[in-house]
């Protein structure tokens, strides 16, 4: 079983093969190939390969399955005795992709 580490949108995702993951939105449709370039560990049964900070010749290759919105976050500020008070809602998009292999060619 091959894992990898990738990034992807500031943030980094632990992956496997045929994980499904929920990342920041890329602007592509449902359906497209997507590849990330960024991976920043490949580990299999046998051997562990760590970039310095990126592997140079790893992909990770998944498909765009949908693109949604997350849950409703409430930010609600107040100032006591000031009659002063705001709240607003906020829905991060999101891409879910489908790992569908991970590759490291050799140097």
């Amino acid at each position: 079983m091959k894992l990898a580490i990738i990034k992807s949108g500031g943030k980094q995702y632990l992956i496997k093969e045929r994980d499904k993951i929920k990342i920041e939105k890329l602007d592509k449709k449902g359906g497209k190939d997507v590849s990330f370039t960024e991976v920043l560990l490949v580990a299999d049964d046998k051997h562990v390969e760590i970039g310095t900070p990126l592997i140079k010749n790893a992909k990770v290759i998944g498909k765009i399955l949908k693109q949604g919105k997350k849950e409703t976050v409430i930010s609600f500020k107040y100032k006591p005795k000031k009659r002063y008070q705001k709240k607003a809602g906020h829905r991060q998009q999101f891409t879910e992709v489908e790992i569908k292999e991970i590759l490291l060619s050799p140097q």
